[in-house]
């Protein structure tokens, strides 16, 4: 029989980190739904502070169900498997390459067209 995991507060750091990475897009999200528009003269720029905001949300919320799975493999006695959450880190991962690629093709457009 295995003993309970140390009841420190690694998961509720980590939900944190994850937290604070969801704020701080959220946070640039809503800076880009100010500036782009005006930068470009064009309201559909804003697309993708929103698109930002939205990911931001299921980042948060997704924190909070790893957070709540993670609880829950911990305290499980015996076999514990493997952790879950993999999929958020994915998920964060293919976000900031897409926000990667987007910000290259708008320098590559203005560079262009001056």
């Amino acid at each position: 029989m295995s003993t309970l995991f140390d009841p420190g507060l690694q998961p509720e750091r980590t939900e944190l980190a994850w937290r604070r990475t969801a704020l701080a897009l959220g946070a640039g999200s809503i800076v880009a739904m100010r500036v782009i528009p005006a930068a470009f003269g064009s309201a559909w720029w804003a697309l993708v502070g929103v698109a930002g905001l939205i990911a931001s949300a299921m980042f948060w919320l997704g924190a909070r169900r790893r957070y709540r799975e993670v609880n829950e493999v911990l305290a499980r006695e015996g076999d514990r498997g493997r952790m879950p959450g993999a999929g958020l880190l994915i998920a964060l991962t293919l976000f900031t390459l897409g926000a990667a690629l987007l910000s290259l093709a708008i320098v590559i457009t203005v560079v262009s067209a001056v």
